[in-house]
């Protein structure tokens, strides 16, 4: 984590606003997400680890909060940022009406491995992506770390007449994941790490190894923009940058984290506003023509109310940024 010097918790707290944003469709489980939004000098920003992550996983998003609250962001090196659209594991019945809601995204991620469900539901929902794409489109999966080495063999073998352009953290291990790659790599489809990375002890372990082809970086798990930015740069993968289902100040965030990489090859997963019915801003940070701006949202009181969480929640999570301070605080001594 940075050792820049944390703002005082009365200035974080100030503009704090938990809300509380419907989803069009389940994704994670969840039908509703949930964030605490504040202002600082730099701007608005995020704090958002989902509910079940532990104190001291959740201070690293913390960490990444104040980043992107307190201190400039680097210097951008493009002025918009392809994204793409991404898919829950919904039935194949719904991909249609999921992918209309992102306009001109050529790339789909599309969830698998969803619990409860068969790899022919995985099938079934990735053929009717890449019929809805056409064979112009691009076509990525996300299991999640949801498999063992032999059901994402089978799974990845089963899906790859589907012309994957990589499959993102198949499964939980870095040591499967390099077993894995090796397996595979007949098929020419790229594995790429997310958990690997933003959950790891050891980020750079997964790169150490020729474990992955593709970094996944989300800028508030790894501790903001900057810290990011020098994960990427020490591991000497290329990236794309996604978000963790964040409100549109969220994906500002790694917005601007996409915009500053020196190279950016893929379309990044930063269009996820869209699966949302209501946001923190009347305007969403959504896809326009295939890509975002680098617009920063400025919430209106009204915005937030709209969107606000009930008393309860906003005390839980209240409550929870406050641990998370203090275990900064601790950390920086």
């Amino acid at each position: 984590m940075s050792t820049t010097p944390l703002p005082p918790f009365a200035d974080v707290l100030a503009t704090a606003r938990v809300v509380a944003l419907p989803l069009a469709a389940p994704f994670r489980g969840i039908r509703t997400r949930e964030a605490v939004v504040f202002e600082g000098p730099r701007g608005w920003t995020e704090f958002s680890p989902f509910a079940e992550y532990p104190d001291a996983e959740a201070a690293t998003w913390l960490a990444g909060a104040l980043d992107f609250g307190w201190r400039p962001t680097p210097p951008a090196v493009r002025d918009v940022v392809a994204v793409n659209a991404t898919v829950p594991a919904v039935p194949a019945s719904d991909v249609a009406r999921i992918l209309a809601r992102y306009d001109g995204c050529r790339t789909a991620k599309v969830k698998v491995a969803e619990a409860g469900q068969t790899l022919a539901d995985d099938v079934a929902r990735v053929r009717a992506v890449r019929d809805e794409m056409g064979p112009e489109g691009r076509v990525r999966i996300d299991a999640n770390a949801a498999w063992n080495v032999d059901e994402a063999e089978r799974a990845i073998h089963a899906l790859a007449e589907f012309d994957l352009e990589y499959v993102e953290q198949p499964c939980a291990e870095v040591d499967e994941l390099a077993e894995l790659r090796e397996r595979i790599g007949y098929l020419d489809i790229p594995v790429a790490a997310d958990e690997s990375v933003r959950k790891a002890a050891d980020p750079l372990l997964v790169a150490r190894a020729g474990a992955a082809d593709i970094l996944v970086i989300k800028a508030q798990p790894l501790g903001g923009v900057h810290a990011a930015l020098d994960l990427v740069a020490q591991a000497g993968l290329p990236a794309v940058v996604s978000s963790a289902l964040d409100t549109s100040i969220g994906l500002s965030m790694g917005a601007a984290l996409a915009a500053a990489l020196p190279q950016l090859d893929f379309d990044c997963g930063l269009g996820t506003a869209s699966l949302f019915t209501a946001d923190v801003v009347a305007s969403p940070l959504i896809a326009r023509g295939g890509v975002v701006s680098l617009e920063r949202p400025r919430p209106s009181s009204t915005d937030l109310d709209r969107v606000a969480a009930d008393d309860e929640r906003r005390d839980w999570w209240l409550a929870r940024l406050r641990r998370c301070y203090d275990l900064l605080e601790v950390t920086r001594g």
